[in-house]
């Protein structure tokens, strides 16, 4: 089994935990309040767009074994959020919320933009 370097077995086991899909259902609608309950949107924006202090997390959010990962064992400016503050089932969710989320519109289609 090779370990990608930074992530611990711990991350290892929760990314193949969730990569085996189908083990429940994530809720866009729940997730979207998660977002808002865990306080993402403080960094992240209030739909993923990415602020200051955070990146873009949506349109297009990273596999959900990254983002797992990534949560679980971040050593960055976020920190990491153990399942006893963020289930596995709140972080589907969240992931779920993100994938809803559209790209903006071309402002190439606003004419107020292209005047």
């Amino acid at each position: 089994m090779r370990m990608v370097r930074g992530f611990g077995p711990v991350a290892f086991a929760a990314g193949l935990f969730l990569s085996y899909g189908g083990a429940f259902a994530a809720s866009a609608e729940k997730g979207k309040a998660a977002y808002t309950q865990h306080g993402c949107w403080q960094c992240h924006g209030t739909e993923g767009q990415g602020a200051v202090s955070g990146p873009k997390l949506a349109p297009d959010p990273m596999p959900i074994e990254t983002f797992t990962t990534f949560v679980r064992t971040s050593n960055r400016a976020m920190p990491p959020y153990p399942e006893a503050v963020l289930s596995n089932d709140e972080l589907a969710d969240i992931h779920a919320y993100l994938q809803t989320i559209r790209k903006p519109a071309d402002y190439k289609s606003i004419p107020l933009l292209n005047q």
